[in-house]
């Protein structure tokens, strides 16, 4: 394969958007979202996340389709975590999906990694934070 530097910003929230990722849960639903990733060769540059929704920057491979890459990350590590932390967990069926470019990764992977600081100060990227069953006063994104 040729050279490549594909960036994408994926959201999706827990099922049912519950508070599933407790303090002590987090560090190991972005172990299983790194480790699903690494499986399916899909380099991770940033997981981050609160309570009810994740955030990850990505590489996906140009030979695999951004929806195939999420279903198989999801996918994967929904059914690790349910194992380690021996409750069900699962993700929304829902996602977004934003492309970057390399001159914006570190600013990216900045946001995603603080993402418990931006909800307590209300510094969000609203474009970003939308998706599915999320607060009616952040704008929502144009089809």
């Amino acid at each position: 394969m040729p050279r490549w530097w594909l960036f994408h910003h994926l959201v999706w929230a827990t099922k049912g958007r519950e508070p599933l990722m407790t303090p002590e849960r987090a560090a190991v639903v972005h172990r299983h979202l790194r480790n699903a990733a690494h499986r399916h060769e899909i380099p991770v540059h940033a997981v981050g996340g609160v309570a009810d929704h994740v955030h990850l920057a990505v590489s996906i491979p140009p030979t695999m389709a951004v929806a195939t890459a999420v279903q198989r990350i999801k996918g994967a590590s929904s059914r690790d975590i349910t194992v380690d932390i021996g409750d069900a967990f699962g993700w929304q069926g829902d996602y977004s999906v934003d492309s970057f470019s390399k001159r914006h990764l570190a600013q990216v992977i900045a946001y995603i990694e603080d993402q418990p600081r931006h909800h307590a100060e209300g510094t969000l990227w609203p474009a970003i934070e939308v998706l599915p069953g999320a607060s009616p006063d952040l704008p929502q994104r144009q089809p």
